[in-house]
């Protein structure tokens, strides 16, 4: 650890003490906030999110039933539920999609693209899949549901931008590739 008058290696200024002056504790905290890793946030982002998609999923199909967080298991072959064709049909109303064709493919995307997020494959494209069906929803579905909507597309961005991080497929794959 090298330190000067005019300078401090990083390892140092990660040791020091909390500054006394406010704008001390301030600069600290700032810099305490910019040593989060990606890799972590990235891993809170995506399981977060493909829970929230996952469990729309779930509300689609019977015969199968997988929620880890409540530990309700159910092993069976998935279809669609009545009540989903019902959904579209009632109160979804997309235009130029008729529910008929709507009602399984949501199902299918609420499942499939949370998984590849959970797992960190595809993670940029899946997330890009579920932005897209967050905009139709926003836009088509429930337009006052901003907050909620802005709150999933701040997340699905940030993994677009950022990627998966190091506990993901992708980045294994990447450092394999890189590795060749």
């Amino acid at each position: 650890m090298t330190t000067t008058s005019s300078s401090t290696t990083t390892g140092a200024r990660a040791l020091s003490p909390r500054p006394a002056s406010l704008a001390g504790r301030v600069a600290w905290l700032l810099g305490f906030f910019e040593r989060i890793p990606n890799s972590l946030i990235a891993l809170l982002a995506r399981f977060s999110i493909a829970a929230v998609f996952w469990n729309s999923g779930q509300t689609k199909v019977q015969g199968l039933a997988l929620n880890f967080v409540s530990g309700d298991f159910t092993l069976g072959w998935p279809r669609l539920s009545e009540s989903a064709l019902a959904l579209f049909q009632d109160e979804y109303k997309l235009p130029w999609v008729a529910p008929e064709l709507a009602a399984p493919m949501a199902a299918f995307a609420e499942h499939l693209f949370p998984l590849l997020l959970l797992f960190g494959l595809a993670t940029r494209f899946s997330a890009l899949a579920l932005l897209v069906m967050t905009l139709v929803i926003q836009i088509f579905v429930y337009p006052d549901a901003y907050a909620t909507h802005g709150t999933w597309a701040a997340v699905l961005l940030t993994l677009m931008a950022r990627g998966p991080g190091v506990f993901s497929i992708d980045h294994w794959l990447a450092t394999r590739q890189a590795a060749r």
